[in-house]
């Protein structure tokens, strides 16, 4: 059996053991941003006073790029609410999500591929295309350019003519 002293040094050391463990778990206090750097309970009751005592912090009519101001919980899901109903625009359920576009466009690929040929089929101005006679004619014919029985055959080799006129 362990003498008297032998208990009392054992229960110092615990009992210092966990005074070190408090220790490191309070952290420092003195990086507190509040005055009561020594008591962590007065700090936390300072905190909970400036909080209560913040008055126009909540302000609902603030505008973007106000400092030190937010709005209510109220008016923050009022304004998602208000963007979710822009961005549907009036949207069937079926198709309000994300989710619910994406798995249409990839369960219907024959309306995907018809928009790309409609919009493959488009004459543009900004690029070269390879286009037959027959797309060529109504092209200019869509646009009000010289038509076809004015020009007579828009696709003839004008070389070949002009070449066969001066031999």
């Amino acid at each position: 059996m362990a003498t008297l002293e032998q208990r009392l040094s054992a229960l110092a050391s615990a009992i210092g053991a966990d005074v070190k463990a408090l220790n490191a778990a309070k952290g420092d206090l003195s990086s507190l941003s509040t005055t009561a750097k020594s008591n962590l309970v007065a700090a936390l009751n300072e905190i909970y006073t400036m909080a209560q005592s913040a008055t126009g912090v909540i302000n609902d009519a603030a505008t973007s790029g106000t400092t030190n101001k937010t709005w209510s919980v109220d008016k923050i899901i009022a304004e998602i609410a208000q963007v979710k109903s822009d961005l549907l625009n009036g949207a069937p359920t079926t198709f309000d999500t994300l989710k619910e576009i994406a798995d249409y466009i990839a369960n219907d690929q024959s309306a995907g591929t018809a928009l790309a040929t409609a919009v493959a089929n488009r004459v543009s101005y900004a690029d070269v295309q390879t286009l037959t006679t027959l797309q060529k004619t109504q092209a200019c014919s869509n646009i009000g350019a010289v038509q076809t029985s004015d020009a007579g055959n828009i696709g003839a080799d004008l070389a070949a003519a002009y070449n066969t006129a001066k031999a």
